[in-house]
C-alpha cells in the first residue's frame, strides 16, 4: 500500500502562545500518564528488589538516579512522537503544546534532544543494566517515531515496540539494574516475572486501544491502525478482553507461583478490579470521543494500580 508519510514539521506551525505558562506546556508535553507510569514502575520495582528500608541507604540515590533518567526518557520518546505528528495532533490533539502553538517546533526539538542527553549520561554512569534498559528504550522509541523506519505505521510493529518498550525492557532491566545495586545475584524472581508478564499483556491492550479515539487523524494520514483495520467495536471488546485475561491470570499466578505477595489480599483486589472493569466499560458510548478518550484513560489508571498493588500486596503478611 502506498503511505504518504507526516514530514517532520520544521517551519509549519502557528507562532507560540504565550497563553499558557511554560511549565504547564511542558508538563502537557511530557504526556502526564506516560510520566506517571513511568515513575510508578521505578519505584515499584525499587520496593520488589529488597525490602523498603533499603531505600534510606546509598541505594536510594540509585533509584533517584534511575528515575530521573527513567523520566528524561520518557519525556524524549513521546516528545519526539510529537515532533513527528504535528500535523495529526491538530485533528487528533489539538491541546498538545505543538499542536497548539504554546511551544514551537524549535523548543520541542530543544526539549528531546536534552532530555536525551540526559538519559543517555545518567544511565551511562549507572551501571550496565540501566544503560541497557534506557538505550535500547530511546532507540525503540527513536524507531517507532522517526522516518525511515517509522514503526508506528505499522499496527502490529507498533504495539510490539509498546509492549517491548514498558513490559520487557523497562521490568526486566530496571529490576536487574536494583539487585545489581543492592548488590545480589541478578535474578528475576517470581514476582517480578508475574508483574512483568502482567505489564506486557495489559500493555497490548493500551497499544492496541490508544489509536480508538485518533481514528479521524491517522486515517486522513494513512497511518494504519488496528482501529481502522478492524473497527471500534472489535478493538473495545478485544482491549476488554486482554485485562480480564490479564486479572484471569494474577488470581492464578498468585496461587501457582512462589511469589513475596499475600494471596488471599492479591486475589481480592484482582476481583474488585475485574468487576469495575466490567460495569465501567458498559457505560461508554463508543459513538462520542470523549468517552472514548476518558475511558482510554482508565485503563491508564488500571495499569497504575497494578505498581501499587504488587508492593504493597507484597509487604503486607
Amino acid at each position: 500500500m502506498n503511505r504518504t508519510l507526516p514530514k517532520v514539521q520544521l517551519l509549519s506551525v502557528k507562532s507560540p502562545s504565550l497563553s499558557k505558562p511554560f511549565w504547564r506546556s511542558l508538563w502537557q508535553f511530557s504526556r502526564p500518564h506516560t510520566i506517571i507510569g513511568t515513575s510508578l514502575s521505578v519505584w515499584a520495582l525499587a520496593f520488589l528488589a529488597d525490602t523498603p528500608e533499603k531505600l534510606v541507604s546509598p541505594f536510594g540515590v540509585a533509584v533517584l538516579g534511575a528515575w530521573l533518567a527513567c523520566l528524561a526518557g520518557n519525556v524524549y520518546i513521546v516528545g519526539l512522537n510529537q515532533l513527528t505528528d504535528v500535523e495529526i495532533d491538530r485533528i487528533n490533539k489539538p491541546h498538545l503544546p505543538l499542536a497548539a502553538g504554546a511551544f514551537s517546533i524549535k523548543t520541542g526539538w530543544w526539549i528531546v534532544g536534552i532530555c536525551a542527553g540526559l538519559a543517555l549520561a545518567v544511565s551511562a554512569f549507572s551501571g550496565l543494566w540501566l544503560a541497557v534498559t534506557v538505550w535500547g528504550s530511546l532507540a525503540i522509541g527513536t524507531m517507532y517515531s522517526l522516518p525511515p523506519f517509522r514503526l508506528k505505521r505499522f499496527p502490529l510493529l507498533a504495539a510490539i515496540c509498546i509492549f517491548t518498550v514498558r513490559g520487557m525492557v523497562v521490568n526486566l532491566g530496571l529490576f536487574a539494574h536494583f539487585r545489581q545495586m543492592l548488590d545480589l545475584s541478578v535474578i528475576i524472581t517470581p514476582t517480578a516475572w508475574l508483574l512483568t508478564g502482567f505489564i506486557i499483556v495489559f500493555t497490548v491492550a493500551i497499544a492496541i486501544f490508544k489509536d480508538v479515539p485518533d481514528m479521524e487523524g491517522d486515517r486522513q494520514y494513512q497511518i494504519q491502525t488496528f482501529t481502522l483495520l478492524l473497527g471500534k467495536q472489535k478493538i473495545f471488546n478485544l482491549s476488554l478482553a486482554i485485562i480480564f485475561g490479564c486479572y484471569l491470570a494474577m488470581i492464578v499466578g498468585a496461587i501457582a507461583l512462589d511469589t513475596i505477595l499475600n494471596p488471599a489480599i492479591f486475589i481480592l483486589a484482582h476481583c474488585i478490579l475485574s468487576i469495575v472493569l466490567w460495569q465501567r466499560s458498559r457505560a461508554v458510548d463508543l459513538s462520542k470521543k470523549s468517552e472514548i478518550a476518558s475511558f482510554y484513560q482508565f485503563i491508564w489508571k488500571l495499569f497504575f494500580l497494578e505498581y501499587l498493588l504488587f508492593p504493597l500486596t507484597a509487604w503486607i503478611v
